[in-house]
């Protein structure tokens, strides 16, 4: 099939068009810098340039590729960032989550394409009711942190926008928190996440009771590729089989670094340091299911618990 993948030169993107190519797909992957055009062949793939938050670019670029399907893995995770500023660093992604979104919907419409998957967010949940792991079906949290709104209303909007369509099928994938090569969870020494944990800058807040889901790069890719080929329309969670509380997860990813182990500080004096919406991911979010993807897409992870791909795949 040909397969369109926006955002080919992500750290999801570099996994996932090399993954495509090897099933047999003919990909086109989008990059919005003239510099990365070499990249995106060496991954397998033709390369794009386009603006992805410029609509008559997309059109145009959508249109010479000729999709049976799009692939849309946008993001901008870059900029100011912090406990306080999560708001300001996911500014740019969540234009590419409602006005991206909105673009390579009309294109693909433009040109007929059958498919459309997407990426949205799993890897932690909030939610008021239910137990510590959810399914696709149980209810978000509609009144989150502050900080954390318009970050949940863009990928909502993302999630309806794509899995309403009426021309073709489309697939909305809640990722986990990524680990891996390339991720903000690696062994590079400047790695987002894994650097402040070996400075014991990242501490287990109050219980640390709050649970997340993660997922390996690679096997997120896979789970993609499953996706392209197969599945209802729909929301899936792409994570691994063992949501975990962060008293748990923490204390080993720092062993595995080599850091020491994590500081513990109350709950209000986390707040009073890092802000409500750090305090609210360690202490209350809830983990998610991937039994229907599991059953639906026919997928497994390589690292079906984090605490095996931490052990071997951080990179």
């Amino acid at each position: 099939m040909k397969v369109f993948v926006a955002g080919a030169t992500g750290v999801l993107g570099r996994e996932l068009v090399p993954q495509l190519v090897a099933r047999g797909h003919e990909v086109v992957g989008m990059t919005r810098s003239l510099a990365k055009q070499d990249l995106v062949r060496s991954l397998g793939a033709r390369p794009v340039v386009a603006d992805a938050l410029d609509p008559d670019a997309v059109a145009g670029a959508v249109a010479s590729a000729e999709p049976e399907v799009i692939v849309h893995q946008l993001t901008a995770l870059s900029g100011e960032s912090g406990p306080r500023h999560i708001d300001r660093f996911f500014e740019t992604t969540n234009r590419l989550r409602t006005e991206g979104t909105d673009h390579l919907l009309a294109a693909g419409r433009a040109v007929g394409a059958r498919r459309v998957v997407a990426q949205s967010f799993g890897g932690f949940r909030f939610a008021r009711a239910g137990g510590p792991v959810q399914t696709e079906a149980d209810p978000l949290d509609a009144d989150p942190p502050e900080a954390l709104r318009a970050g949940l209303a863009a990928y909502l909007y993302l999630e309806h926008a794509v899995t309403t369509i009426e021309w073709g099928e489309g697939l909305v994938l809640r990722y986990g928190g990524f680990y891996g090569p390339g991720t903000s969870i690696s062994r590079a020494p400047d790695a987002q996440m894994t650097a402040p944990i070996r400075k014991r800058r990242l501490p287990v807040v109050g219980d640390g009771g709050g649970v997340s889901s993660y997922i390996h790069v690679t096997d997120a890719a896979t789970a993609t590729v499953a996706a392209v080929d197969h599945g209802r329309p729909g929301i899936y969670n792409i994570v691994d089989d063992e949501p975990a509380p962060a008293r748990e997860w923490l204390p080993v990813l720092a062993k595995e670094l080599g850091a020491k182990p994590p500081r513990r500080v109350p709950r209000w004096l986390a707040r009073l340091l890092a802000g409500e919406a750090v305090t609210a991911m360690m202490t209350e979010t809830k983990g998610a299911s991937n039994e229907k993807a599991k059953r639906e897409l026919g997928w497994q992870p390589r690292y079906p618990s984090w605490r095996q791909g931490f052990a071997q795949g951080l990179g």
